[in-house]
């Protein structure tokens, strides 16, 4: 029986990317990194997806209170060896210690769209028409 290569992420990878991401947001937390575009902002690691081999980290991240967004993402992908080497603490159990990716997470922003789409006339007339249709088919 072979396994579907399309389906989402294992268990294990949603398990280790959550760890990875617990042990990430300490580690920003703390502020070891000496960047100031870094130190000027905070950074919210919103998710982390783990590969296949576990050995590539893509983390999602959002910089609070920064100007220039994906300034800090470069910041962070600047930094990342440094990163790797000081969360490799938390992850000792790790047989490898994942190569980190800094993305920014624009998940939010997508939210925010499909809730003004909601919030629109046209959708909110769509809506009462199906009310009404529903109270005629009793």
């Amino acid at each position: 029986m072979s396994r579907s290569t399309t389906s989402g992420p294992s268990q294990r990878m949603l398990r280790v990317g959550e760890q990875v991401r617990h042990a990430l947001s300490e580690t920003l937390q703390r502020g070891e990194i000496i960047d100031p575009v870094i130190e000027n902002s905070v950074v919210s690691v919103s998710e982390v997806r783990m590969s296949p081999d576990l050995k590539i980290a893509t983390a999602f991240v959002s910089p609070l209170g920064a100007g220039d967004d994906n300034a800090v993402v470069e910041a962070l992908n600047k930094h990342a060896k440094f990163i790797r080497g000081r969360v490799s603490g938390a992850l000792r159990q790790m047989k490898y210690m994942p190569e980190f990716r800094f993305r920014l997470d624009t998940s939010f922003d997508n939210f925010a769209k499909i809730n003004e789409l909601l919030k629109s006339p046209e959708v909110a007339r769509d809506l009462g028409d199906g009310k009404n249709n529903d109270k005629d088919e009793d």
